[in-house]
């Protein structure tokens, strides 16, 4: 069974955002743009390019409306203390989630449950809460947050234009399409 379209489960998490713990809930990802960014582990390998690359389009993502939470299974206390040591997750700027119980993981049905570690999941959720977008990859593919934002800008598009679509490498300001009878067998 797909997410897609289902609304996020309810959670209670710690986390870590600029220098401070702060408590998480599902009820934070409702009235605005989210996206929930699950990685295997802190002190790893691919999963601090990934995170700075996100934190370099944080300002970009923040203007478009959109709230950047990263999770994994490690701790609030692990996320400071690797945000405190390491020159990329130093940059960090948004709230970086600990999921130690795993509760958050298995609600997004990431959790590699013999590992008790995160897959890697993106997920995008509109202001109510619904799941428009998800990406799962294997532990050694790293993501891009270009194309990350380019999904944002075109759920977001979706959502204030119905009856419109995005097609295949849309970007922000291209042609959209209206799906109707007289497009069958044109594209």
């Amino acid at each position: 069974m797909s997410l897609i379209g289902t609304e996020v489960k309810p959670f209670s998490a710690k986390a870590f955002q600029k220098g401070a713990f702060i408590d998480v809930t599902d009820a934070d990802l409702k009235g605005k743009w989210s996206v929930v960014f699950f990685y295997p582990a802190d002190f790893t390998f691919v999963c601090p390019t990934e995170l700075e690359d996100l934190a370099n389009s944080y300002a970009e993502l923040q203007a478009m409306g959109v709230e950047v939470y990263s999770v994994s299974t490690d701790t609030h206390f692990s996320h400071k203390a690797w945000h405190d040591t390491s020159p990329a997750i130093g940059k960090i700027d948004y709230v970086m989630v600990g999921d130690p119980t795993g509760v958050i993981s298995r609600n997004f049905e990431v959790m590699i449950e013999e590992a008790g570690l995160a897959n890697r999941g993106t997920f995008v959720i509109d202001p109510d809460g619904v799941i428009q977008a998800l990406e799962i990859t294997a532990e050694g593919i790293g993501r891009n947050a270009d194309d990350l934002m380019r999904k944002v800008k075109a759920a977001q598009y979706v959502a204030a234009h119905p009856g419109e679509v995005c097609p295949a490498k849309w970007k922000e300001g291209e042609a959209t399409l209206a799906p109707s009878l007289d497009l069958v067998g044109k594209i």
